[in-house]
């Protein structure tokens, strides 16, 4: 069977929830599915029908993230979907095609994604290109080193977010150019980050914040919950679930994580998801108390080989013929010659002879800067030709500090 496949109206909304709601096995309250819909770019939503039945759905959100460099016009990928009924019948295969052929019409080079499942992506060209760290912390053993970065100038102060959002929205702008796979935050994602009703909250307790100041103005700000508890011996066992914390140096983030460190009543900090290259890691004075979990991030597909490559910066010269294997979006595949250094790059098809031969999904996982393209070879999932190139190919493409998109899209 085919199920043709198209953008959805406004007036289908109720119909592409319910395809979410059975794929995802989660329901959310009607005001937080109202919250969502103005995120949806209805003419970037594409579904496939069955009849006049919505089978299956994907959708984009159109941003700019900060890449090696610089910064890019991205897809998103979001609302990857298909009924229970319908599975393991091409649908996902044909949505998944159709959106990167629209997405390389737009002319956008790179596509990002969060996959609620690790094996689906690799097949469509997705590449793991970044990973979190998700904390839990003793505050008894949370001291810092002895030469963490002070301010006398700093101060502390305990704001409601919904009072300072503009505060926040503006110091998240300035740092998110710093890191790559960090992303532009329009009002409608701001409204989800600082909800809070009763079913935002989740038993964790209101939503707060403390920012980090001089007279100046912000420097910094943390966003956090805290679910208050006593043990069997009255003894306070509250646990405060960190949910941002953004800051403009390195003084602001230690007086910020001192101030989540301190909290009264609270015996356990935890985070949803930090950087691997945290700088908390470096502050904690017993890093064996930080008792951590890593887990996959963004996800990036490279949807046109010459101008993503030459789209980002390069931290060594490289001068490398890649011949690249795809099947999904077939304009990629064959060689292509980089030539990069730290002032620029180039990529143009070629007919050479190719130094490395690879997936473009290894291109995808390397291209913000965290690949793992070394590991990939001695794991014989790409082939070299050339004695030394991955190296060099891995070495020009990687990238400090290390990727980390820090919001789920």
């Amino acid at each position: 069977m085919t199920y043709p496949i198209r953008p959805i109206d406004e007036s289908e909304w109720p119909a592409y929830t319910r395809v979410l709601d059975e794929g995802f096995n989660w329901r959310p309250h009607p005001r937080q599915a109202e919250r969502w819909k103005p995120q949806t770019e209805f003419d970037r939503t594409l579904a496939a029908f069955d009849g006049d039945l919505i089978a299956g759905v994907t959708s984009i959100l159109s941003f700019t993230m900060t890449v090696p460099g610089g910064r890019l016009p991205v897809a998103g990928v979001t609302s990857v979907s298909v009924l229970p009924s319908h599975r393991r019948r091409g649908i996902l295969s044909a949505l998944m095609r159709r959106q990167l052929a629209d997405i390389r019409e737009r002319g956008e080079s790179v596509a990002a994604l969060y996959a609620s499942e690790s094996a689906i992506y690799g097949r469509y060209g997705y590449g793991r290109a970044s990973q979190s760290l998700f904390f839990r912390i003793d505050k008894t053993r949370s001291a810092f080193v002895r030469n963490a970065p002070t301010d006398p100038s700093l101060r502390i102060r305990v704001a409601s977010p919904a009072d300072v959002r503009a505060d926040l929205e503006r110091l998240f702008a300035s740092v998110a150019t710093r890191r790559p796979g960090r992303y532009d935050r329009k009002p409608s994602i701001w409204d989800d980050v600082l909800a809070d009703e009763d079913f935002d909250q989740h038993g964790n307790g209101p939503l707060r914040s403390v920012l980090a100041e001089d007279d100046g103005g912000l420097r910094g700000y943390a966003l956090f919950r805290v679910k208050a508890s006593w043990d069997a011996n009255g003894l306070p066992a509250g646990e405060l679930k960190l949910q941002e914390l953004e800051a403009t140096d390195p003084a602001a983030y230690a007086l910020l994580w001192r101030s989540i460190l301190d909290r009264d009543l609270v015996s356990e900090v935890e985070s949803g998801g930090r950087p691997v290259d945290d700088p908390l890691i470096a502050l904690l004075a017993d890093q064996r108390r930080l008792r951590a979990s890593m887990h996959d991030e963004l996800w990036v597909r490279v949807v046109e080989v010459d101008k993503a490559l030459a789209a980002r910066s390069y931290s060594a010269a490289v001068d490398v013929v890649i011949e690249v294997e795809d099947d999904v979006c077939p304009w990629n595949a064959g060689r292509w010659r980089l030539t990069a250094d730290p002032a620029g790059a180039e990529c143009k098809q070629v007919e050479d002879e190719p130094d490395v031969t690879l997936p473009v999904s290894a291109l995808g996982s390397a291209y913000l800067g965290a690949g793992l393209l070394a590991e990939s070879l001695e794991a014989g999932l790409l082939r070299e030709h050339s004695p030394g190139s991955v190296r060099a190919l891995a070495t020009a493409m990687s990238w400090s500090p290390k990727p980390w998109g820090g919001l789920v899209f």
